[in-house]
Order: structure tokens, then C-alpha cells, then sequence
């Protein structure tokens, strides 16, 4: 039988337990909030340059884009899928372009890549402008799952991992860079990168950057990033 003194020295002990829990929870959370995402700065030159490729397109868009794709490792290969942008080869064929002048058209050079991806999702909006639903989450779909894809679902295809990938950009990773680029603008004025506040942004957080669409061939073209393995693990 537990005395009743026993008893309160054990609520005390399990009360310190659950405080010394608690602090231990605390602690880790804040040691693991390192604020929003934030575009690396050996890429920064090639996104801003990249996101004034159309009106859609924007430095967040492209940044979170990157990051699902292939979470800005040049080197990442899905076995689908290669390069920073996360292009299957048979897109690469047609939509690849030496962005940095050497001559050479480099799948996993991001200074290749990256034009590259900006100029097909320009290519993509233009393909699914007439789809219902926003234009943004379908033309990350089409770069997902394929252009056809989408034009046939008339809307974001039935595909789990195209529907998590459009999500994931959508809803976690382009608010965090969106933040990201509007405290970098804020402290810095006269930096702010392309499209970061422009009053034509969409409800995806696309934004105008008063650019034509770049000029593509007729749609059709197999998806950057192919549904079974756009995105490396």
C-alpha cells in the first residue's frame, strides 16, 4: 500500500518528467525552425534571369518547383528524370537550350537546366490555358505527369504522385520561398527578384513579369519529370 506521502512525491516526479518533456519538445522545435526555404545563391542569377521568361512565372514559383523536383541537387537522377529541373530525356531532346553560351546543352547544368525549365512551363501555361482550374497547379501537373496528360483528364490527372507533387509546390514549398523573397526584398530595397510582389500574382502565387510567352511548338510533348519518377527521392 502507497502511502499518502508517497503518492505526492510521485505526482511531483511525474510532473517534473512531463515539464522536462515538454522543455525537450520546445528545444527541438526551435532548433528545427530555420525560417522559409530561400534560393541558393550560386542560383539566384539563373532563377531571377528565368523567372522573366513569361508574365506566369516567378522567382518563388521556380524556386519551390526546384526544390520538389530534385531538392537543388544538380546530380539528382530518378532513373526518369535528370538534373536540377528534373527533365526526362526525351523532353530535354526538344526543350533543352545552352543557357550559359558554351556551346553545349547540358541536362545537369543548371545554368542550361534552369532557362530551360522556365521556357517549357511557359510552353505548359500556354497548353492548359483553356483547361478549367488555376492555371498554375495545372501547368505544374502537365511538367509532372505530361501535357497530354492533363488535356485529357481535363484537369490535374488522377495521379497520386502528380496530385502530391502539385500540392507540395502549391501549399508548402512556394509560400515558404514567397516569404523568403519578400523578407530579402525588404531588407534589402531595390533587390526584389521577379515577380516576388507584382499585383498580377494568381492564387498560386504566379506573377506577371510582363513578358510574352516564350514562343513553343505545339503542344504534346512528354513531361519534364515523367509521373513515375519526376521527383528524386
Amino acid at each position: 500500500m502507497v502511502s499518502r506521502r508517497g503518492r505526492r512525491a510521485g505526482s511531483a516526479i511525474g510532473g517534473t518528467l512531463l515539464l522536462a518533456c515538454a522543455a525537450v519538445v520546445v528545444v527541438r522545435e526551435l532548433a528545427s525552425d530555420d525560417g522559409p526555404p530561400t534560393v541558393p545563391d550560386e542560383y539566384r542569377p539563373a532563377i531571377e534571369a528565368a523567372a522573366g521568361t513569361c508574365r506566369q512565372l516567378s522567382v518563388p514559383l521556380l524556386a519551390a518547383q526546384i526544390d520538389a523536383e530534385s531538392g537543388w541537387r544538380t546530380d539528382a537522377d530518378s532513373g526518369h528524370a535528370q538534373g536540377i529541373s528534373q527533365f526526362a530525356p526525351v523532353t530535354w531532346k526538344e526543350w533543352g537550350r545552352d543557357g550559359n553560351g558554351d556551346g553545349k546543352a547540358e541536362v545537369w547544368d543548371p545554368q542550361d537546366a534552369i532557362p530551360s525549365q522556365a521556357r517549357y512551363m511557359c510552353h505548359l501555361y500556354e497548353t492548359v490555358r483553356e483547361v478549367p482550374g488555376d492555371p498554375t497547379r495545372l501547368a505544374l501537373a502537365a511538367y509532372n505527369a505530361g501535357p497530354n496528360a492533363v488535356l485529357r483528364a481535363g484537369g490535374i490527372p488522377d495521379i497520386d504522385e502528380t496530385r502530391g507533387y502539385v500540392d507540395r509546390i502549391v501549399n508548402d514549398l512556394l509560400p515558404g520561398y514567397r516569404k523568403s523573397e519578400a523578407e530579402r526584398a525588404s531588407a534589402s530595397p531595390g533587390t526584389a527578384s521577379s515577380g516576388t510582389t507584382s499585383p498580377g500574382a494568381g492564387p498560386s502565387g504566379a506573377a506577371a513579369s510582363g513578358s510574352a510567352p516564350a514562343t513553343a511548338p505545339a503542344p504534346g510533348g512528354t513531361a519534364a519529370g515523367a509521373p513515375t519518377g519526376a521527383t528524386t527521392p
